[in-house]
């Protein structure tokens, strides 16, 4: 059986991918507290993690903030792709343009000081937002992953057919009717996939986290970092392959429907 070389570069580049992650499933079943060592299967890590309040405590509040602030960035991106993808001109956008696509390119150093700095502004001048709480991190979180939502959707509301759209305008449906009727439907694959990446992009951070997160709402990325001077520990390792074992599965699901919806269409 000859392979092709394309196949054999695929196979180690999902080698390379998904390896670390496969070596972090497999250790969260190792019996030793040493990740170095395998001394027999066991579940054991995955009970302390159970009973560990704090770092389940923690991570409810990392899902609940990258949850809002996925949702709302869904729906302010995609707001922000319509208005860009159907207004062509209009005065100051490239200024506007520019505002969405900065935090693509800006460091993370720089955007976690300048929101810092604007939330304890805010707080002197209206005592709002709160530092101790949740929502100084969620409007970051907004503030970073909005910029992918709108250029997802933005690149799908380009690629539609406007046929469809200018047919139901003219038999006498309103235009708010129109995009829920048909709009929606069409660029709901790069809604749904905005909201995933969000949701991964604020669960992970932790630069960002690290600057604006209070007392009162740190996050699961800065529990792990902080942990790394004394050592991974294997409840970690459980913590993980759950989280991965749940957002596989979101994947998986996304991507049977947007199988299922293409297969519609072609019949």
């Amino acid at each position: 059986m000859r392979f092709k070389w394309s196949n054999i570069v695929l196979f180690f580049g999902y080698l390379f991918l998904y390896f670390p992650l496969i070596c972090i499933a497999v250790y969260s079943f190792n019996e030793s507290r040493f990740v170095n060592t395998w001394t027999g299967f066991s579940l054991k890590w995955y009970k302390v993690l159970i009973s560990n309040q704090i770092l389940l405590r923690v991570t409810a509040t990392s899902l609940k903030i990258a949850c809002l602030a996925a949702t709302v960035s869904v729906i302010l991106g995609t707001m922000t792709a319509i208005i860009i993808t159907r207004f062509k001109i209009f005065r100051g956008k490239t200024l506007f343009l520019g505002a969405i696509t900065a935090p693509l390119v800006m460091p993370d150093v720089v955007m976690g000081l300048s929101l810092l700095m604007l939330f304890i502004g805010m707080e002197k001048i209206f005592g709002w937002p709160n530092r101790s709480e949740t929502t100084t991190v969620i409007i970051a979180h907004i503030t970073l992953t909005l910029s992918y939502v709108t250029m997802l959707v933005q690149a799908r509301l380009q690629d539609l057919d406007h046929s469809l759209e200018e047919a139901a305008l003219d038999l006498g449906a309103s235009p708010l009717k129109v995009f829920f009727v048909i709009t929606l439907p069409m660029i709901s694959p790069a809604i749904v996939l905005g909201w995933l990446l969000s949701f991964v992009l604020s669960l992970d951070d932790v630069v960002i986290a690290s600057f604006v997160a209070g007392p009162g709402s740190t996050t699961l990325p800065m529990i792990v970092f902080s942990s790394l001077r004394f050592g991974i520990s294997p409840e970690i390792n459980a913590l993980a392959t759950i989280l991965m074992a749940i957002l596989s599965i979101g994947v998986v699901i996304f991507a049977f429907f947007v199988y299922k919806n293409k297969n519609i269409k072609n019949v």
